[in-house]
């Protein structure tokens, strides 16, 4: 065996205990994800997908009293932030779930768009809109900058900020797909945006 072949079996054995170590964290997230709802909830049930551009999505579908179901989704690293950073995850994942069941009668995934055409008309109709009139309510009556805008590393984005702010940062933006997912997946895309608006407020000690 020479240096090379020593070098790329040392290489294998490195990836596959990088890939049993990923699986084992996905298995251990998917499992403190039914434990933490749980608590909260009786019927819980959950499954892991594989999302091309964010990799695993834990999948939660948790029943009411009259039997209807809510699905909603997160993603690996939030997860693994909420469960590793002290506070309450078990209340946070809750929380989601708390807020679907406020429409009665169940409240599953909607559907994926079947074609751009399709996704286009959900993102100009449906997210837009309703990431506008977030924002603006949220901190109404000050002026809010809201609208799509167009970023060389990521493509279309949802952008929003301050104008009033003069010095330094006074934007935030989302990518328009991950805004999109996290319409799919049953939460509410303007969240990220409000959290991202807050913070550059406290940036700015408002």
């Amino acid at each position: 065996m020479n240096n090379n072949e020593t070098t790329n079996a040392a290489n294998d054995g490195q990836e596959t205990n990088q890939e049993e170590k990923f699986a084992e964290l996905v298995k251990a997230v998917h499992h403190n994800g039914l434990v933490a709802l749980r608590m909260h909830f009786e019927h819980v049930e959950g499954q892991v997908l594989n999302q091309d551009v964010y990799g695993p999505v834990f999948v939660f579908q948790v029943k009411d009293e009259e039997n209807d179901g809510y699905e909603c989704g997160f993603f690996l690293r939030e997860l693994v932030a909420k469960f590793q950073g002290g506070g309450n995850p078990s209340e946070w994942m809750a929380s989601f779930f708390i807020e679907l069941m406020k429409t009665k009668g169940g409240k599953p995934f909607p559907k994926p768009p079947a074609d751009e055409a399709e996704a286009r008309g959900l993102i100009d109709n449906v997210l837009v809109p309703q990431c506008i009139k977030a924002v603006t309510e949220e901190f109404a009556p000050e002026q809010v900058h809201a609208g799509l805008a167009w970023n060389q590393e990521h493509g279309p984005v949802f952008e929003t900020g301050f104008p009033s702010i003069r010095d330094g940062n006074n934007v935030c933006a989302i990518p328009l797909h991950l805004l999109f997912t996290h319409m799919l997946l049953n939460r509410d895309p303007s969240d990220m945006l409000l959290q991202g608006l807050y913070k550059i407020k406290e940036e700015h000690g408002l």
